[in-house]
């Protein structure tokens, strides 16, 4: 009977997803060890890895699918029943949302996108997740005007149960406390609905765990992190005291690695988080905790209603035009759309599957918050009405080969979207004094720390650097970035003879893979403010010795500190 197999299907994808999850969590639930344990190295790998097993695990779906059930071409009403039948299965599931997300998947790999409606997928959620909630609590309440902001400290860190041992805990809490005091006056904790509220999991990313929580005074909260380092020395510490929604947004920030935290109801995360960072969707926060596949789903859902409830047109970004990429948006929304052209002019030499490659390296690398992370899209269908006709007209000529209109659709084949930031050669057009000295810092301290993560972006002209709404400055064009040990930093030899240092041509050759850091001034720095303040703080950037010693540094292994907070608020600043 049709229903039997129906539900037959539904069982089977539905198994598919509970065997990703496991997978997620026990990669997950690694993070603790490799943490306490250094393991940086292992660190890095598994968050590399686990970026890929949502799809692995769709791929296995299918080929079970199709293996035992011969699935073909679309039976529009066995596979209506299908949806019914894995609806069914969803009601006391601690992840539908993910769950899904996860059919959707599964059936938009096996037929065409004519069928991606609500008929047949979860164009819109049903499950609600609001109110859910794991056996063990998702966060735990402390109350200092009842034992005390000390005490309740050290039950704060002993509720995590980490194995190594808090080197100089009375310290830690001393500084602590002296932060605490900052923002929260003294008084305050002392009233009995003075609560701190914190998350029961630690959050850990690259070199650190983070504790998240929140304080509630009134009818105020105010969000805080505390992040925890590894001394390397068989102890831990506490580094410093993040508090306000636009600190804490920072650490959860698009161009950052996405954290591990194991929970079994991530709805309940994010649910906390929300309040906290009003500024980010769910998609974002979901993104941010690793769940990068629903938070794709998400966002374009949130797309969907955007359009709805507005009339503006997609448009061409502002900036200079690219050479790799077509790129639009939507003035009421703060996000771009990047489409990979059909052809390169000269002198880009490079082809569609390498740009597609260079989008999955930074996806799968260490962002150090300066890197914008992406959504992939495919086949995604926009209202024809709300292209502007200089828009469409630039996808034609340029990017066609991932165009089709369709009827009252404009469909394409495949494109990015990522987060809209100010491109820094517009900002600095328009900059005062203190706004230009602070964003050729930033772009400064941006290349360092993508050099740190062992990344040359290749083209470090400021149309290729955005400012975020922080005053961030993140590198978003990638088409040319590589490893920075895949590079070979020269110096400029000599002339033969000084006439030459002045022809149009330079004296000297340039193999594959060779940088020359003295010629980053000539077409970086022409205008003398921005030289100035540029070889105030980064002049060593110049230097190919500054370079070659950032290789070795990579090739024997140590994995240098990146911070999500300015180094002024690190406690350890202020020890002897």
């Amino acid at each position: 009977m049709a229903w039997i197999l129906a539900k037959q299907i539904a069982t089977a994808i539905h198994s598919g997803f509970n065997r990703h999850y496991r997978w997620y969590r026990i990669t997950t639930g690694g993070a603790r060890q490799w943490f306490e344990d250094a393991d940086w190295e292992e660190v890095q790998r598994t968050a590399r890895e686990r970026i890929s097993y949502y799809d692995r695990h769709v791929r296995e779906t299918i080929a079970g699918l199709r293996s035992e059930f011969a699935i073909q071409d679309l039976d529009e009403r066995l596979w209506q029943r299908v949806k019914v039948e894995y609806l069914r299965l969803l009601p006391e599931h601690h992840q539908p949302e993910l769950a899904e997300t996860y059919y959707n998947s599964v059936f938009c790999h096996l037929f065409h996108r004519t069928y991606y409606n609500n008929e047949f997928i979860f164009v819109w959620p049903v499950i609600s997740t609001e109110h859910l909630e794991s056996e063990v609590p998702s966060f735990r309440c402390y109350y200092p005007a009842r034992d005390g902001f000390a005490q309740i400290l050290c039950e704060i860190l002993s509720g995590f149960g980490f194995r190594l041992p808090f080197h100089a805990i009375r310290s830690d809490i001393r500084n602590l406390i002296r932060a605490m005091r900052v923002r929260f006056p003294r008084g305050q904790d002392r009233r009995e609905n003075f609560q701190l509220v914190v998350l029961s999991q630690a959050f850990y990313r690259n070199k650190g765990a983070y504790i998240i929580g929140k304080a509630i005074n009134g009818a105020d909260q105010i969000p805080f992190v505390i992040p925890i380092l590894n001394d390397e020395n068989g102890g831990l510490y506490m580094d410093t005291l993040l508090t306000g929604s636009d600190e804490i947004g920072d650490i959860f920030s698009f161009s950052r690695a996405y954290f591990m935290v194991d929970t079994e109801v991530p709805a309940a995360i994010v649910e906390f988080l929300r309040p906290l960072m009003p500024h980010k969707g769910k998609a974002e926060l979901y993104t941010a905790i690793g769940l990068h596949k629903f938070g794709k789903a998400e966002f374009y859902r949130s797309f969907l209603k955007h359009l709805r409830y507005s009339n503006d047109e997609l448009v061409v970004a502002p900036g200079i035009r690219g050479m790799v990429m077509c790129v639009f948006t939507l003035a009421s929304f703060p996000y771009v759309f990047k489409v990979i052209k059909d052809r390169f002019p000269p002198p880009k030499a490079t082809t569609r599957q390498a740009v597609m490659q260079k989008y999955q390296l930074v996806k799968l690398h260490d962002r150090v918050g300066r890197m914008a992370d992406s959504w992939e899209y495919s086949d995604v269908a926009f209202p024809r009405e709300r292209f502007s006709d200089a828009l469409l007209t630039r996808l034609r000529e340029e990017a066609a080969g991932s165009l089709s209109i369709e009827g009252d659709q404009v469909v394409i084949r495949h494109l990015y979207i990522e987060r809209r930031m100010r491109p820094l050669n517009l900002y600095l057009e328009s900059a005062d004094a203190g706004q230009l000295r602070h964003a050729i810092r930033e772009y400064g301290n941006a290349i360092r720390q993508l050099a740190a993560a062992n990344i040359f972006p290749g083209d470090l002209l400021f149309k290729n650097f955005g400012v975020t709404r922080q005053g961030r400055v993140v590198f978003y064009d990638y088409d040319e970035i590589c490893y920075l040990t895949e590079c070979n930093f020269r110096e400029i030899p000599e002339a033969p003879f000084p006439e030459m240092e002045l022809a149009d041509e330079p004296w000297y050759t340039a193999a594959p893979g060779d940088v020359f850091p003295e010629e980053f001034a000539t077409f970086l720095l022409p205008d003398p403010r921005i030289r100035d303040c540029f070889l105030e703080y980064h002049r060593e950037l110049l230097d190919a010795a500054w370079w070659r010693q950032r290789q070795e540094r990579i090739r024997m292994g140590h994995l240098e500190d990146v911070f999500a907070y300015p180094l002024e608020r690190r406690f350890r600043h202020a020890r002897p």
